[in-house]
């Protein structure tokens, strides 16, 4: 739910539209004494001119309105055609966007809100000066608003802005990866039970702790089949449970299923929440998107390939795997991406779609080599980015035309597999 709501740009807006209609109704009942300093700021023509004005900054805010929501459908479509239709999502999570959108909508629902307040009278009828005033206020901080969104919204369609923002996001999901893991979790046995999906989508989020107390409290075992970011289909099992021994008695697999569902999320889209993969996905469209032969951008690609590099180097520093937690005599596997799936995701991608072109290629192999040095005590990753880095050179070896262009990566390659080799020799490396 907090995800949803963090993504959708209607909550703050409408909250803002509620607050600013509370706002005016306790301006409203302030009747400053003359002379006060708060008199002072009360607006001072007649009730007529009032009304007039409040109607103009209501047409004129509803116009703004119109202009920004333009501005944003253009740069969501910008996104999501040159880049990827998964960074809509960063948009509608954009929080200047959103604080902007409520200055205009609290403009708005305090200025109408106004004008039955203000009401039709003679010009010489009594008003609430001061709230009339707080619409002036309301209006000055909208047109700021107006600035402030044009500035931000050609910043943030900016590809290195939209980079930067999702290698961010991916690393600090990363960063919360970190936990004991176990390259060999227990396999369900023979007599274990599935549960089924209670609906199609993907797997969002994962609490392992609540699925620890459920296995507890009905005395089973569980391993979820699907881990986050996979999608699964409703009936098919997203988890096998187990008892201790195959005579033991069944727990009420109805209330076990509900209590499994609750601490396993599904929902229609792929978030960032515990997905860093996400990320990853996101920059690999956008780097496969500017070399293919409509855009034809490999600069772009490379940018990608850099971004992406930050977050492999954050990630090798993560054991990663299948998480396994334990409190006798119950289990809770939940299955995670390996390193090397990682790996392979993102370089074979862009390796298929890039191989023709070096600087894609060499780019490839810097990231690498980041890696290589983070993790150049980790012989099992070494061999893997040792194998990245050979296929790598031979799809660089079939579709590279230029005799002197693929010298450059093979150089660049040999270089990378002597460094790996040096690392694995290292005694530290295990």
């Amino acid at each position: 739910m907090s995800e949803y709501v963090s993504a959708a740009l209607w909550v703050m807006p409408f909250a803002a539209g509620l607050l600013a209609i509370l706002l005016g109704v306790a301006l409203s009942h302030l009747h400053p004494a003359d002379g006060s300093w708060l008199a002072a700021l009360g607006f001072r023509g007649s009730s007529g001119q009032a009304r007039d004005l409040l109607v103009t900054i209501t047409s004129t805010v509803v116009t703004v309105i119109a202009l920004v929501l333009g501005l944003s459908v253009v740069a969501l479509q910008l996104a999501s055609t040159q880049y990827s239709p998964r960074l809509l999502r960063n948009f509608l999570r954009d929080r200047t966007n959103q604080v902007v959108l409520s200055v205009f909508m609290g403009t708005f629902a305090y200025s109408a809100a106004g004008l039955f307040t203000v009401g039709i009278g003679p010009d010489d009828a009594e008003y609430p000066r001061l709230a009339v005033s707080g619409a002036v206020a309301a209006l000055f901080a909208s047109l700021a608003g107006v600035v402030v969104f044009a500035d931000h919204l050609s910043h943030s369609i900016q590809v290195d802005a939209i980079m930067l923002r999702v290698e961010r996001q991916s690393v600090e999901v990363a960063r919360h990866l970190a936990r004991d893991v176990d390259p060999a979790p227990p396999k369900p046995p023979a007599w274990a039970v599935g549960i089924p999906a209670s609906s199609s989508g993907y797997v969002v989020t994962v609490r392992p702790e609540a699925l620890l107390r459920v296995a507890q409290r009905y005395g089973v075992s569980i391993a979820l089949q699907y881990r986050v970011g996979q999608h699964v289909v409703a009936s098919r099992h997203l988890a096998e449970v187990w008892t201790p021994g195959p005579d033991d008695p069944q727990p009420d697999l109805a209330a076990l299923e509900h209590a499994i569902h609750r601490a396993v999320g599904i929902g229609f889209e792929r978030t960032r929440q515990q997905d860093a993969a996400m990320g990853i996905r996101q920059l690999v469209d956008a780097a496969c998107k500017a070399l293919s032969p409509a855009v034809n951008d490999p600069y772009t690609a490379v940018q990608a390939v850099d971004h992406m590099s930050v977050i492999f180097t954050e990630l090798a520093r993560l054991p990663l795997g299948p998480l396994v937690v334990r409190r006798d005599p119950a289990v809770v596997v939940v299955p995670s991406r390996r390193f090397e799936e990682y790996l392979a995701t993102m370089c074979g991608l862009v390796r298929r779609y890039g191989a023709g072109e070096p600087t894609v290629d060499l780019a490839l192999l810097r990231l690498l080599e980041n890696c290589a040095f983070v993790t150049r005590h980790d012989a099992h990753r070494l061999g893997h980015l040792a194998e990245q880095a050979r296929l790598i050179g031979a799809d660089a070896e079939r579709e590279v035309r230029q005799p002197a262009d693929l010298r450059m990566v093979r150089a660049s390659e040999e270089a990378l597999l002597g460094r790996i080799e040096h690392y694995r020799r290292e005694p530290s490396a295990r």
